[in-house]
C-alpha cells in the first residue's frame, strides 16, 4: 500500500501502467481475433467432374495467395454434407447441389455463393423409345424402363427420386439401379440400360464421355416450367443446339432442361477474411463457365438453400472492401484485424480518461483528509503535557510526508493550503510549550 500511495502521482509510474494496461487488452483481443487460417480443406464430388474441376481451379488461385486449399473427393452432395457436418473431419468447406440438403439439419451450415448451374441431364438411348418416335419427352415415359439414377450419396440420387416421384414413378414402375456415372456409361455401351440420369454443369469433364457415346441422346424437358413451380429451388435453363457438344450436334434443337445451382458452403465460424478470398478467386474462376450462365451471372447470392454468410452478402451486393480492394489480401488482412483490435481498444479507453482526473482528485482528497484526521488528534491532545514529546514527532512525520506530496499544477493549491494548516499546528504547540 506505501508502495502505491508513493508512486499514485509519479507520471513515470503512471505511464508504464498505462502501457502494461494497454499492452494486455491488446494481447487479449488479439488472441480474440485470430487470422484466417493459411490451409483449408474443400469436398469436392467425384474425381472427374466439375465440382472437383472447380476446386482444383480454386486451388491454383488461392495458392497465389498463401493459402492452401486441399481437395477430398467423395460421391457428391450426400457425402459433402455429412464430411462438413462432422467436427472432426476436417473438412471447411463443401460443394453442394441445391434442393438436396435438408437445412434444419444443418444449423451451423452457411452458403457462400451459388458458383455455377448443375443441369439435369437425362441420356437415353434413342432406339429404346421407338414407340414415342425416338424421344423422350416425359419422365413418365420411363415407366418399365431400365435406368440409372445415380449413386449413394449423391445429388443426383436424391434429385432424380423427387422428379421421378414428382412424375408418379416409383423404383416399382421402372429397373432403378444406383450407380456412378462412369458405371452407368459402361452398362448404357453394352445396351443394359436405357436411360442415365446425370447432375453436371455443361463444362465438367464428365459430359464429354457422354455425348461421344453412339446412340445416346438428351432429354427435352417439355414440362420444365411445371417442374420448377413444384421445386422452386431448381431453374428452368435453355441448351441451344450444339452447345453440349458442336462436332456431335448436341443437343439435336434446342431444349429445356432442369437445373440446380451448385454452392460452395462452409461453417457458421469461417473468417470473414477468407469469405472475401474466397469470393474473389471464385469470380476469376467462372469467367470461363459460359455455357449455360450468362456473364455476372455467378457467384451469385440467389437460390441458396442455407443462409448465405453475411459478408458474403455484403460482398456480392457492394464488392470487396477499400483495403482488399487496394492491397494484397495479407496486408489487408493485418490492417484490417489491427483496426478490429484498435476500435474496441478506444471504446474502452476514451471512457477511462475522463474518469482519470475525478479518480486522481478523490485519492488526493483522500489522502489530505487522512493528515487533517491526524492533525486534529494532536490538537486534541496538545494540552496534555504527557503527550508534548508523542505531539512534535508526530507532527514532524506529518511534515515530511506532506513535503514529499507530489501533484499536479491545478492540485497546488490543496497541498499548500495543507502545509499552512500544519504550521498553524506547529504554531499552537510552540504556544503551549
Amino acid at each position: 500500500m506505501h508502495f502505491i500511495r508513493k508512486n499514485i502521482y509519479n507520471p513515470l509510474a503512471l505511464g508504464l501502467a498505462f502501457l502494461v494496461l494497454v499492452s494486455i487488452l491488446f494481447t487479449t483481443l488479439w488472441v480474440l481475433v485470430p487470422p484466417p487460417p493459411r490451409s483449408i480443406e474443400l469436398a469436392t464430388g467425384f474425381p472427374n467432374g466439375l465440382y472437383q474441376q472447380f476446386g482444383e481451379k480454386l486451388q491454383n488461385e488461392l495458392a497465389q495467395e498463401g493459402v492452401s486449399l486441399k481437395l477430398r473427393t467423395t460421391g457428391g452432395t450426400g457425402d459433402n454434407l455429412a464430411l462438413i457436418n462432422d467436427p472432426n473431419s476436417g473438412v471447411d468447406f463443401a460443394m453442394v447441389q441445391g434442393g438436396i440438403a435438408d437445412t434444419s439439419k444443418y444449423p451451423n451450415l452457411v452458403s457462400i455463393a451459388g458458383v455455377f448451374y448443375e443441369p439435369v441431364w437425362v441420356w437415353y438411348r434413342e432406339s429404346a423409345f421407338k414407340g414415342e418416335g425416338g424421344r423422350l419427352s416425359l419422365l413418365s415415359q420411363l415407366k418399365g424402363k431400365r435406368v440409372s439414377i445415380g449413386s449413394e450419396g449423391s445429388g443426383t440420387l436424391i434429385l432424380a427420386s423427387q422428379l421421378l416421384e414428382a412424375s408418379g414413378l416409383g423404383e416399382k414402375n421402372f429397373y432403378a439401379e444406383k450407380l456412378k456415372p462412369l458405371q452407368a456409361l459402361e452398362k448404357f455401351k453394352k445396351g443394359e440400360l436405357d436411360a442415365v440420369f446425370l447432375v453436371s454443369a455443361a463444362e465438367a469433364p464428365l459430359i464429354k464421355s457422354f455425348y461421344e457415346t453412339a446412340d445416346m441422346r438428351l432429354m427435352n424437358f417439355e414440362q420444365a416450367d411445371a417442374y420448377v413451380h413444384l421445386f422452386p429451388f431448381l431453374s428452368k435453363v435453355t441448351v441451344p443446339r450444339g452447345v453440349v457438344s458442336i462436332a456431335y450436334d448436341l443437343p439435336r434443337q434446342e431444349i429445356q432442361v432442369l437445373a440446380a445451382t451448385a454452392t460452395l458452403v462452409g461453417k457458421d465460424d469461417v473468417s470473414p477474411a477468407l469469405v472475401t478470398l474466397l469470393l474473389s478467386e471464385t469470380y476469376d474462376v467462372l469467367k470461363s463457365y459460359s455455357y449455360l450462365q450468362k456473364p455476372g451471372e455467378f457467384p451469385s447470392g440467389s437460390g441458396l438453400d442455407f443462409p448465405a454468410h453475411v459478408d458474403a452478402e455484403i460482398y456480392l451486393k457492394d464488392g470487396p472492401s477499400f483495403l482488399h480492394r487496394h492491397l494484397p489480401f495479407w496486408t489487408a488482412v493485418w490492417i484490417g484485424r489491427f483496426a478490429k483490435i484498435v476500435i474496441p481498444l478506444l471504446v474502452i479507453l476514451i471512457p477511462l480518461f475522463t474518469y482519470i482526473p475525478a479518480f486522481k482528485n478523490l485519492l488526493l482528497r483522500l489522502k489530505l483528509s487522512q493528515v487533517y484526521e491526524e492533525l486534529k488528534v494532536i490538537e486534541r491532545n496538545a494540552l496534555n503535557p504527557e503527550l508534548r514529546d508523542k505531539n512534535y514527532k508526530d507532527l514532524e512525520d506529518i511534515e515530511r510526508r506532506v513535503g514529499n506530496i507530489k501533484v499536479s499544477m491545478l492540485d497546488a493549491k490543496e497541498l499548500y493550503d495543507l502545509k499552512g494548516h500544519v504550521g498553524e499546528v506547529r504554531s499552537r504547540l510552540n504556544l503551549m510549550s
